[in-house]
């Protein structure tokens, strides 16, 4: 039998679309707040010589520094005012989430509700100033340390990068949570989302032009749409895979009658945390790889050579550090959105239990086990979906916008954007099933009820 929400899923229409006014008003927000991100990314830095710009970045767009264009929607390829993106708040973001974990001071304002939370937020915006400020000043360093990238080097350029560069992240932080209290979806997942969709038409018609100048043959262009499209339907189906576990409750007895036990279901996601691994790890990656992306020139100090070439896309050095730090993320962003002792006690209070296992500290512990094996299967399958990929495509040259993590965050963000939209439509539909509820309840009052001297009436009549 289907569910409530799977009948009202069959129900939605257009009709109920245009009733709902709000969920309107938060897509346009939305689709404008986006605007504004991409035509930021065409605002170039001053006192940048473009033709140089463009010489530098094809020597290396192969390497890490695709990577970082990747996450910064194309600003780094333009050098524009949102080259940064919006890594620096997630690298304080991860920061803090550790620190909350090891600071007793911190730990106590997590627990205090939203008021922590907005301290714990004022802190990670300082934290993204800090990182931002060093990220930006090593951009700078780099691009005035290469032979005529810079048409006037000195302080004031350096200055002014760095202003730019941070006001730019911190607008795009500004931006992001606006979009997740006034618009749909996490704002910082969508502008990363953003960047890379755009991006993938302009990849595609790369791959194809490949395929047609013989830079590569015409069946590996072919297999590789092909591989994309099964890649994408396997996100999709582990996104969706669930582990439920059953979850029965007594009879109870209200006044004086007994009503059935009845039983649910405990869902733990096969993928609960869902994009914040690859884009965690990613960051972390891109720290170091932003200063040595432009510094990558003859005659730089063999540290810059040697940490260029352990994190070269493709390389060996990048592939472990990339996939230990996706595994990593997967089991420590899991156990801080996942609390298994708070889920066993909340089971407790209302009176539910996992048939078998005893109420309170063994649920607890069954839901951990249950859950980590789960997550086992999580972090391989990201590993799986962002690394494979990239040694594939590393190797024929193609774009990283058609990697596996530029198409886990496209379809992962599409899905939970859509799930969001489908809620805010039930909520539309459930208001206009209670309104109507109360309007017949309403008819029906005024039909029974006649007055007294309605009443009278009739009988006099009657004799």
């Amino acid at each position: 039998m289907a569910s409530a929400a799977e009948q009202l899923a069959a129900n939605l229409s257009y009709s109920t679309f245009s009733k709902a006014t709000d969920l309107k008003k938060r897509l346009w927000f939305t689709l404008f707040a986006l605007i504004v991100y991409r035509l930021g990314t065409y605002i170039p830095l001053p006192g940048i010589n473009p033709e140089q710009l463009a010489a530098a970045f094809q020597q290396q767009s192969q390497g890490v520094l695709g990577l970082v264009n990747m996450f910064a929607g194309g600003a780094v390829e333009r050098l524009a005012i949102f080259a940064l993106g919006i890594m620096p708040y997630i690298s304080a973001s991860i920061i803090m989430q550790l620190m909350t974990s090891v600071v007793p001071t911190l730990e106590q304002l997590k627990k205090e509700g939203e008021q922590g939370r907005k301290v714990i937020n004022q802190y990670t915006r300082y934290g993204t100033v800090i990182l931002g400020t060093a990220q930006a000043w090593g951009i700078a360093a780099g691009l005035q340390a290469s032979d005529g990238m810079v048409l006037n080097p000195g302080w004031f350029f350096t200055l002014t990068t760095v202003v730019t560069l941070v006001g730019g992240t911190m607008f795009l932080m500004w931006l992001g949570e606006q979009i997740t209290a006034r618009g749909i979806g996490n704002g910082i997942s969508l502008i990363i989302f953003a960047g890379i969709v755009a991006a993938l038409p302009g990849a595609l018609a790369q791959l194809l032009d490949a395929g047609s100048t013989g830079s590569i043959s015409t069946f590996t262009s072919f297999a590789v749409i092909v591989a994309i499209i099964g890649l994408i339907a396997f996100i999709v189906f582990i996104e969706r895979a669930q582990r439920r576990l059953l979850i029965q409750y007594p009879k109870r007895q209200v006044g004086n009658k007994m009503f059935q036990g009845d039983s649910s279901h405990l869902p733990l996601k096969l993928n609960t945390a869902g994009v914040i691994p690859p884009i965690f790890a990613s960051s972390l990656l891109l720290l170091p790889a932003t200063v040595t992306g432009f510094s990558t020139q003859p005659g730089q100090s063999d540290l810059l050579s040697t940490v260029s070439a352990i994190l070269g896309r493709g390389q060996p050095g990048y592939l472990i550090f990339y996939g230990v730090m996706i595994a990593f993320f997967a089991f420590f962003y899991t156990a801080i959105v996942f609390n298994p002792k708070e889920t066993a006690d909340n089971l407790k209070q209302q009176g539910g239990f996992i048939p078998g296992i005893r109420p309170g500290d063994r649920t607890a512990e069954y839901i951990d086990y249950v859950l980590t094996r789960v997550t086992v299967l999580g972090a391989l399958y990201l590993v799986f979906v962002c690394l494979i990929p990239e040694m594939f495509l590393t190797g024929l040259g193609i774009s990283v916008f058609l990697g596996g993590t530029s198409l886990l965050i496209v379809v992962s963000v599409t899905m939970d954007t859509v799930q969001q939209v489908q809620g805010h439509l039930f909520a539309q539909q459930y208001e206009g099933l209670i309104q109507k509820s109360k309007l017949r309840g309403a008819k029906g009052n005024a039909r029974g009820t006649k007055g007294p001297g309605q009443r009278g009436g009739a009988g006099k009549r009657k004799k």
